[in-house]
């Protein structure tokens, strides 16, 4: 079977038919997905856990970020407001019946959002792109949507009209008044069981008047490779860095890192200051769900790095970052 969502010419990180890591490990097969499965390791998380939703205010002139939840993050910086694969979806799942679901609202209600001008995608995966509510996004702002190529194929297809553009590693997006350079990290992609990396993933870094923020995504360590090209396109004033869903490390090693990598992530990264993203919404991965906060504070001061520096922000918590 052929690849529907992209066609282009063969390169160091596409092979034709498939996206793939340069010099990376793929991820695991359906055989160690049962047998972690079946592990019966999984900690127990609390069906619910109670927050206090927020009512941004429409425009931020300096630099301030918003925990929505999950990689769903606020950034109004300089008058933009540019939102992180959002999703405001109950599970995130192909199905609305089954699949993990929220234990926190979202930071922000929808109907509370600022005007979006811009949404960055880093790729497919059901926790990252929600095609209900980019419909929603789409139908209330217009906004644009960056992402990485194949995604806009998908998003084009469940959502007529959306204004979906598609760039490669080392390219740069603009739209909405924002400008985004899309950067290498280590992942794979999939919606079902017949398109394993059939779209691309991404890191982003992201040109605002109130200085450059880089977005990871969602990423392995890759022996710190992504944060080393991270590094090239900085000094950043922000980085918005993932710190959850990597247990088993077995299996969840190549494409989630833990919070030891993502303080060692942010030191290779240059950046002045780090709020941590994707822990604590869904329950992906065997991890309590605080256990991706506490080891972070662990690394942190083992690092001699000021927790200041690198934020843990709950989802509906607001932080204005220091210049």
């Amino acid at each position: 079977m052929g690849n529907r969502y992209y066609q282009g010419p063969v390169s160091d990180h596409f092979d034709g038919t498939a996206f793939f890591n340069p010099d990376g490990t793929p991820p695991r097969g359906f055989r160690d997905l049962v047998r972690w499965q079946t592990s019966g390791k999984r900690q127990d998380w609390p069906a619910s856990v109670g927050i206090t939703q927020t009512r941004p205010e429409a425009l931020v002139e300096d630099l301030r970020v918003t925990m929505v939840g999950h990689a769903s993050v606020l950034i109004q910086a300089g008058g933009l407001n540019i939102l992180t694969d959002p999703v405001w979806s109950h599970r995130v799942s192909p199905v609305s019946f089954a699949g993990p679901a929220r234990v926190t609202a979202p930071g922000i209600a929808f109907d509370d959002l600022p005007p979006i001008d811009a949404v960055l995608l880093s790729h497919n995966h059901y926790d990252h792109m929600d095609l209900a509510t980019l419909k929603r996004l789409h139908g209330r702002f217009g906004m644009p949507v960056l992402t990485p190529l194949g995604n806009d194929t998908i998003v084009r297809g469940d959502v007529p009209g959306i204004d979906v553009r598609a760039g490669d590693w080392g390219d740069v997006l603009e739209g909405g008044g924002v400008t985004a350079r899309l950067l290498r990290c280590h992942h794979w992609s999939a919606r079902g069981t017949r398109d394993r990396s059939h779209a691309l993933w991404c890191s982003f870094a992201v040109e605002t008047p109130a200085g450059r923020i880089l977005v990871m995504g969602d990423t392995g360590y890759d022996r710190g490779r992504p944060y080393q090209a991270a590094a090239e396109h900085g000094p950043y004033r922000l980085a918005i860095i993932p710190i959850g869903a990597y247990a088993p490390r077995w299996f969840m090693e190549a494409q989630h890192q833990n919070p030891e990598e993502a303080v060692a992530g942010f030191r290779a990264s240059g950046a002045r200051h780090a709020m941590a993203h994707h822990w604590g919404t869904f329950q992906l991965t065997d991890e309590a769900r605080d256990e991706p906060p506490a080891r972070l504070r662990a690394a942190l001061a083992a690092a001699e790095i000021t927790p200041e520096r690198f934020r843990v922000v709950p989802p509906g918590a607001v932080w204005d970052v220091p210049d």
